[in-house]
């Protein structure tokens, strides 16, 4: 149980925060400004920033009334967020207060839950590997140039085209991640020792993957609004952590964005890479241990009959 004072300062403070995650977007989208590195978590993972600032508490949670509140209903009142909370979707309202209605969320998410909740175990179950330097981003732009392609950015690639395609054909492309490796150019595909497909996924996804780490944030908002806010902010800044230096790494020149190469066709661009990949690495599995809560959390308080109908 949540006093209602509690419950509202949590509330300011994700959205004071996600707004901050969001400021630059904001900023840029009337503008119609591009940002090659900070728009994918808004295009890739569609999110809108009014969705993002929405806090939740969880399951097994009850979110007191404000003391008062039946006395209120005057034209001149202040918009009450209890009231307003009523009307999302998945949430009741109990005699003691407003919860997440689990038996009405996995009436109609207990698919999603059952299989990320599979996913992340799998993946969690796996060590890391840190061998795949970034070529993922390499191999979206290969032999671009010869079939007269548009490569996927607005931006300068630092080596050449030239140079890009002998990097690829250089070092072993070894992506397993499906989401990563659909956008391959099909002259990369070939190369790629895995050939991951949706349904293999589960079998290959492994937590040294910077892709999968930033899908954390993905399943965060999948299971929305069954986690608690702090775990998709928290997911939405690794995401973001990560793809900065996914860009780096990649054949992209970031300088304009103020950012240095992570040059993974030397040694020390090598080196440098792998220090990133274990830090996020750490990050990502603290974070998948907080998604599978949560999961666990649902499947553990759902209805027998309900949980076996969405199961079915």
């Amino acid at each position: 149980m949540l006093a209602a004072d509690e419950w509202a300062e949590r509330e300011r403070a994700h959205a004071e925060r996600a707004d901050a995650f969001t400021a630059g977007w904001r900023a840029r989208k009337p503008r119609r400004e591009k940002h090659a590195i900070e728009d994918f978590l808004f295009t890739y993972y569609p999110t809108r920033p009014a969705q993002l600032r929405r806090w939740h508490p969880g399951p097994g949670v009850v979110l007191a009334p404000p003391a008062g509140r039946a006395a209120a209903g005057s034209p001149d009142d202040a918009p009450d967020p209890y009231a307003t909370r009523a009307g999302w979707r998945w949430y009741r309202e109990t005699r003691e207060g407003l919860t997440l209605d689990v038996d009405a969320f996995l009436a109609d998410r207990g698919d999603t839950v059952r299989y990320l909740r599979a996913l992340l175990a799998a993946t969690a179950s796996r060590p890391g590997r840190f061998g795949c330097f970034g070529l993922h981003e390499w191999a979206m732009v290969y032999r671009d140039k010869e079939a007269g392609r548009d490569h996927r950015h607005p931006l300068p690639l630092r080596l050449g085209h030239a140079g890009t395609d002998r990097v690829v054909e250089s070092h072993p492309v070894q992506c397993s991640h499906f989401d990563a490796f659909r956008f391959f150019t099909p002259e990369a595909g070939p190369l790629n020792r895995l050939q991951p497909t949706r349904e293999t996924q589960p079998a290959l996804e492994q937590p040294g993957c910077l892709h999968a780490t930033m899908d954390l944030y993905k399943w965060a908002l999948k299971l929305t609004p069954a986690v608690p806010g702090d775990v998709v902010l928290d997911s939405f800044e690794l995401a973001r952590d990560v793809r900065v230096v996914d860009m780096q790494a990649s054949p992209y020149d970031v300088s304009s964005y103020g950012l240095a190469p992570v040059a993974i066709e030397t040694p020390e661009g090598k080196a440098q890479y792998v220090r990133h990949q274990r830090a996020f690495a750490e990050r990502g599995a603290a974070l998948r241990e907080r998604l599978l809560a949560a999961c666990d959390a649902l499947l553990a308080n759902a209805d027998p009959a309900v949980s076996a109908t969405a199961s079915r």
